[in-house]
C-alpha cells in the first residue's frame, strides 16, 4: 500500500493526508475515489484500488521512488 500512497502523492491534491504508513483505511480510500471521479475510471468500483485504477495511476505516475 505504501507504493500505491506514493503514488497517489504525486498527484496534486488527491491525497490529502500525505501518510505513506500502508494502511487502506478511509482517507487513502477517499483518496483513491477523487483520482477515480477526476480521471474518469468506471472499470472498479468507487475507492476500490482494482486493475483499472492501478493501470491508470501507474501510467501517470511511472515508476516509484526508491
Amino acid at each position: 500500500m505504501t507504493e500505491l500512497q506514493e503514488r497517489l502523492l504525486r498527484i496534486p491534491d488527491v491525497y490529502r493526508s500525505g501518510a505513506t504508513d500502508g494502511r487502506y483505511d478511509a482517507t487513502l480510500s477517499a483518496a483513491v475515489a477523487r483520482f477515480q471521479l477526476w480521471y474518469g475510471i468506471r472499470g472498479d468500483e468507487t475507492g476500490v484500488y482494482g486493475d483499472d485504477t492501478r493501470l491508470a495511476l501507474e501510467s501517470r505516475t511511472g515508476e516509484p521512488a526508491g
